[in-house]
């Protein structure tokens, strides 16, 4: 297992590291720079002032050398300077990072369990209504784009109803503490939460009715029922954890989009994480909150890659003992 582990991290460290280097190229190939906007922000047009301003920011090195230090910041967990607001990076990721993990964890776990569940259900009831009303709510929602239904959400329930705060990550100036805060950023957390994972939630159930079909019809699975097996338990220990493989495999890669998918989220409901920070950072073009962000997220990708592996070997004693 040691072994194991170790080399999947040695692969993620290489895939960091050429990341890091597709990523300053892709940046850097935008048209303008943050001196550029700035400047025209201002209003000014003085060459001195721009070429200050380039110095300043280290733009006036040559493509190379800002490679170098880049990557070189990096190795000691330097992510540099925020150009517009003037503070380091890496203090801004880990102040947003929490809310974004909030926000994507709540969204992952409402649609893998909603998803799994509707899946087994639909599975059961194979070609009933059951099956129909539940395979086309999931292609509804996995249909209706991202950003239109945290829009309808938040008129719905929180303009229309007033039953849920639309936006922010908790209520200005009340100044909650202990349980009461928790309480107060779980009601904010409700729309996001619920809009980003009903969306994945549609995925998860087609997967997993496809996968339960397809392993009902499997040789151990009629032997179970020539044992005179309940239903039940043959549907949850031999069908359903056969058919958890590709869910899971589905599952991993999910984990690290929902960290994309929260761009819109947050944009619309205006949560402090990550997803926003980088929304706003390609807007002012401040490319090392950009760069910084993009990094965390592969970074959270491959962690997600892990953790799907080793789940596997959990799930699936067959991997392991081949591993």
């Amino acid at each position: 297992m040691a072994r194991f582990i170790l080399g999947r991290l040695v692969k993620a460290a290489l895939t960091l590291l050429a990341i890091l280097v597709l990523n300053f190229f892709l940046i850097h190939a935008a048209p303008g720079d943050p001196a550029m906007i700035m400047m025209a922000e201002t209003g000014s047009s003085d060459p001195q002032v721009l070429a200050d301003m380039r110095a300043r920011f280290g733009l006036d090195q040559s493509l190379l050398v800002q490679l170098v230090l880049y990557i070189k910041g990096y190795l000691m967990l330097d992510m540099g300077w925020s150009f517009r607001r003037d503070v380091p990076v890496f203090d801004l990721i880990a102040a947003r990072l929490p809310a974004t993990l909030l926000l994507t964890m709540t969204a992952f776990a409402i649609s893998l369990g909603l998803g799994v569940l509707a899946g087994a259900l639909a599975a059961r009831r194979q070609g009933g209504w059951g099956d129909t009303i539940i395979s086309t709510v999931a292609l509804l929602f996995y249909a209706t784009p991202l950003f239109w239904m945290a829009l309808m959400a938040s008129l719905l329930f929180s303009v229309g109803l007033g039953w849920l705060p639309g936006f922010g990550y908790e209520t200005v100036g009340a100044n909650y503490t202990g349980l009461a805060r928790i309480a107060d950023i779980g009601i904010h957390l409700i729309l996001p939460a619920t809009t980003l994972g009903l969306f994945f939630t549609a995925v998860y159930a087609r997967m997993t009715r496809a996968s339960m079909l397809e392993v009902n019809r499997l040789d151990f699975v009629k032997t179970a029922r020539a044992k005179g097996l309940k239903p039940s338990i043959i549907t949850r220990r031999h069908v359903l954890r056969n058919a958890l493989l590709p869910i899971i495999t589905l599952a991993g890669l999910q984990a690290g989009q929902l960290v994309g998918g929260a761009v819109l989220t947050e944009t619309v409901f205006a949560w402090p994480g990550i997803g926003r920070l980088m929304f706003e950072a390609i807007a002012q073009r401040d490319y090392n909150i950009i760069l910084g962000v993009f990094f965390v997220s592969a970074a959270l990708v491959l962690l997600f890659n892990l953790i799907t592996d080793l789940l596997y070997m959990v799930v699936d004693p067959r991997i392991r003992l081949q591993s």
